[in-house]
């Protein structure tokens, strides 16, 4: 029975990419279950044996992404590293996640724009932009106190410092020329450059 589960999972992970990049491509609003189908190269029927609906997909797709970036907030949160350095390992992280779906990313900024004119969107952004602020807000906090960021930083600077990474991700969507990959240092460096403590430390 074990084998059966794995290629149940194995097929649906296929289906969930299809998926995916079939949403890239043409849009949500405009891809039907047989695009998705044809995309995996199976029958439709074979992925209503994983999916019930359009929207099902997409949920999923969205959840596995959540689950990564849960992974990013968690591992910014650990205490060890002084806060300056978990601040842009965050960064970076939160660059890398994006860089490495870049489908899903363009699906999920096709998605904000949609809601932002009146359209469904699945996906709540206001909560995930709270998330990383608040992370990013914390983890200023206390590299302050830590001595390495001047004192009084907190919301506002994270708001620039997410606004930044959106920026940069936007950009590399419409322009093939921008690496978003080579960015998440510059973003640290950038955004921090003004907020360090007079004889901080020059670098995360």
């Amino acid at each position: 029975m074990a084998p059966k589960r794995v290629d149940r999972e194995a097929r649906r992970e296929e289906i969930l990419s299809a998926a995916v990049r079939v949403f890239a491509r043409r849009g949500f609003a405009a891809t039907r279950i047989e695009d998705v189908a044809a995309e995996a190269g199976i029958a439709k029927g074979s992925v209503y044996l994983s999916f019930g609906s359009r929207d099902e997909l997409l949920a999923a797709a969205f959840a596995r992404l959540a689950e990564r970036s849960a992974d990013v907030l968690a591992h910014a949160s650990a205490q060890g590293a002084p806060a300056v350095e978990r601040l842009a390992s965050l960064v970076r992280a939160a660059v890398a996640m994006l860089a490495d779906e870049p489908d899903l990313t363009r699906v999920m900024v096709d998605l904000w724009a949609a809601g932002r004119h009146g359209g469904a969107a699945p996906l709540d952004m206001a909560s995930v932009y709270r998330e990383y602020r608040g992370a990013v807000a914390d983890l200023l906090r206390r590299a302050a106190d830590e001595g390495d960021l001047r004192p009084g930083v907190g919301e506002p600077e994270a708001t620039v410092v997410v606004g930044a990474i959106e920026g940069c991700l936007v950009q590399w969507l419409m322009d093939p020329g921008v690496r978003l990959d080579g960015l998440a240092g510059t973003v640290v460096e950038v955004c921090l450059s003004g907020l360090r403590a007079e004889g901080g430390p020059t670098g995360p």
